[in-house]
């Protein structure tokens, strides 16, 4: 059965969502992300995907206080990134309460860095993200491309361990079109034994019934559920 994970977006400490990963297009939903957490924690998820929009823009961590509160106040498996840079980051998540770190760009700037991460966490404690944007790897909070197909992005990862990849397209990303199915399809077919979460795109029910079918192991969900288009009643059969 496919993993559902409820995503939580942030910028000036409020949950947001953005389209494209443009920030002009910030909406806001809740000024309050920990009370948001503890509400999919009652409805019955185990995970969470928080994301430090503010970090990943500037380049450093702005919302370790926010993971803080959320580790206190919830039993959920977190999951923190957006603007990771190096091992003292990683440090700095883990010890705010992160079940897991969700690296991207220092794993293409920073080779060496991303490897001391690693062996420093165990693979198992990394979320790589791997976006794309028409087939491309792309960094630094969506505005560069690495120069690397998303595939061969990916077979690199996972000859250096990694086993969870969270897979957003871009283009997909806020604007309730359904996911990225085919892609997703060809990404399964190439790497059976990897744990692939998709993101991006969600558009209601049918789209997490599609991906289970195609055998994708989770899904990340966020502005289908905050725009009332993905109801809870229907996603308790995946909890």
């Amino acid at each position: 059965m496919i993993e559902l994970i409820p995503a939580i977006d942030l910028m000036d400490g409020k949950c947001v969502r953005l389209s494209k990963g443009d920030f002009s297009t910030k909406k806001i939903y809740s000024a309050d992300p920990v009370d948001m957490a503890m509400r999919f924690e009652d409805y019955g998820f185990k995970r969470l995907h928080l994301v430090d929009l503010d970090g990943a823009g500037r380049g450093r961590l702005k919302h370790l206080k926010i993971l803080e509160k959320i580790a206190v106040k919830t039993g959920l498996q977190t999951d923190f990134g957006g603007g990771v840079q190096n091992m003292t980051d990683v440090r700095s998540i883990i010890n705010a309460g992160a079940f897991m770190v969700c690296i991207g760009s220092m794993a293409v700037k920073d080779e060496e860095e991303f490897d001391r991460v690693r062996d420093y966490t165990g693979p198992e404690k990394i979320i790589l993200a791997a976006d794309t944007k028409d087939g491309e790897l792309v960094i630094s909070g969506w505005k560069e491309s690495a120069g690397i197909e998303i595939i061969d992005f990916i077979e690199k990862m996972t000859g250096k361990g990694i086993s969870m990849i969270l897979c957003t397209d871009v283009n997909k990303d806020g604007m309730l079109q359904g996911t990225s199915l085919t892609l997703y399809e060809r990404i399964m077919e190439k790497f059976p034994e990897l744990y692939l979460i998709a993101s991006g795109g969600v558009s209601g029910i049918k789209d997490i019934e599609n991906l289970e079918k195609a055998s994708v192991p989770a899904v990340v969900f966020g502005k289908a559920y905050y725009e009332g288009k993905l109801e809870i009643g229907d996603l308790k059969q995946y909890l």
